[in-house]
């Protein structure tokens, strides 16, 4: 997504509309402390250290992305990177939509605004997360996000329950989206 197709609340997309009433936008330092609380709030989610979605917001701003409501609240945010290795992935390390605003399609706008944007900016023609079986909603996403795009969805274990140190954390299963086309480049 553009920086002018992000201005405008329910802007069209290259994929389809952002929920009315929300803007997507870049996150900004100050936006951490909101997204730590939507990640915490969240019940699904590692919580990171409210000092790392401030370290994000700064470092990572160009991959992640935030929903703001009519008031520039976020009310839900994605978190990515560029995997150093492989400069074509980007990396979905954490997506959250905030209670109040569930079931309006923000998670599938932000994934798409991200991807879109990474694409044509950066050149990736990956994504990469990881997802734990029993996180239903985040299993639909990514798989629906594959459908929507259609880019195949490979999984397989990237970090199975035993080299968690706590006990009762799930495998991490990888999910690798892609390849996606290269953005279609305007004529000279």
């Amino acid at each position: 997504m553009t920086a002018a197709q992000a201005d405008h609340a329910g802007a069209r997309s290259d994929i389809g509309e952002f929920p009315e009433g929300f803007k997507l936008d870049t996150p900004r330092v100050e936006d951490g402390a909101a997204i730590w609380r939507i990640a915490r709030d969240s019940k699904a989610l590692d919580l990171n250290s409210s000092y790392s979605y401030l370290l994000w917001c700064r470092d990572f701003a160009a991959t992640s992305v935030v929903a703001r409501d009519a008031e520039g609240e976020p009310a839900a945010f994605l978190t990515g990177y560029i995997r150093p290795e492989r400069p074509e992935t980007l990396v979905v390390w954490q997506v959250a939509v905030d209670a109040a605003h569930r079931g309006r399609g923000l998670a599938a706008a932000l994934l798409d605004g991200v991807t879109t944007r990474a694409r044509e900016e950066l050149g990736i023609r990956f994504v990469e997360t990881t997802i734990t079986p029993d996180n239903a909603a985040s299993n639909r996403l990514f798989a629906s996000f594959g459908e929507r795009h259609s880019v195949p969805v490979q999984r397989e274990v990237l970090f199975d329950a035993g080299l968690f140190p706590e006990q009762g954390h799930e495998p991490e299963v990888l999910h690798l989206i892609g390849p996606f086309e290269p953005p279609a480049r305007p004529a000279p």
